[in-house]
């Protein structure tokens, strides 16, 4: 990661899954200060932008030589990923793809942005999380770690990837643990069963209903079956693959002439 502020990685990188990752060597973890690649005595990485306006702007010279000076430390082809709002928005997709990266830097923005010259010479990819501005592309940086990382070989078991929201174009089913009763709020019945079979079909069917209710554009890129498109036509879906056909007319006996 490329960035003004170091400090603020030092929880994100030190907890949980990203800990265990770093640990267990699947993910190899950098914090770069662009700061060390000014040159004045200041360090100074922002300047007022040509044409005037709000704001200042990252330097192009500390950032470059940044860029520069990672990509040729190690033999493996470093991805170049700046994090903006006007970027692709992050999807589930994009960050299976990210994982299969051998390298990647993370150019985290800020005060009003960076040198335009930057992204038309260095950057391969420029992703945002969501439609809203931050003050800065570290938190952004931190969502692609997170994201990314969990999906490299080791880190999560493959179990528990297979059926999460978004990894197939449908959200997640319901989950419940104990106590089966808690302010007489009961758990389905079905998860008590022991009938594995009936827990596959409600929990695969509570996926449909959730997406349905919540996010229907999902549906246009989901893997369904003909159950499966049964199901949500009778939740009201409006299947594109299946129209109702008017009942047939039976074609009229004719009787020989007299």
């Amino acid at each position: 990661m490329l960035t003004l502020f170091t400090a603020m990685f030092d929880g994100p990188l030190n907890e949980s899954i990203l800990k265990r990752a770093q640990a267990a060597g699947r993910l190899d973890a950098h914090i770069h200060d662009i700061r060390t690649y000014a040159s004045d005595k200041h360090h100074t990485c922002d300047d007022a932008p040509f044409g005037g306006g709000a704001g200042m702007l990252m330097k192009i010279a500390p950032l470059a030589a940044a860029i520069e000076d990672i990509s040729s430390a190690d033999a493996a082809p470093a991805h170049v990923v700046f994090l903006t709002p006007d970027g692709t928005t992050l999807t589930q997709a994009i960050a299976q793809e990210l994982s299969t990266k051998p390298r990647l830097i993370l150019i985290c923005g800020h005060y009003e942005g960076i040198d335009e010259r930057i992204r038309q010479h260095y950057v391969h990819q420029e992703l945002s999380i969501g439609d809203y501005v931050l003050t800065g592309g570290e938190l952004a940086a931190m969502v692609v770690i997170d994201a990314v990382t969990r999906l490299l070989d080791g880190v999560i078991s493959a179990d528990s990837l297979a059926e999460e929201s978004h990894s197939d174009s449908l959200l997640e089913y319901p989950h419940y643990t104990r106590p089966a009763v808690w302010n007489d709020a009961a758990v389905p019945d079905v998860l008590r069963s022991g009938n594995h079979a009936a827990i596959a079909l409600w929990r695969r069917q509570q996926r449909l209903t959730r997406t349905y209710e919540r996010r229907p554009d999902m549906l246009a890129t989901a893997q369904l079956d003909k159950h499966d498109r049964a199901f949500l036509r009778g939740l009201g879906w409006h299947d594109p693959l299946w129209c109702e056909q008017p009942p047939r007319r039976s074609k009229p006996v004719r009787t020989p002439d007299a």
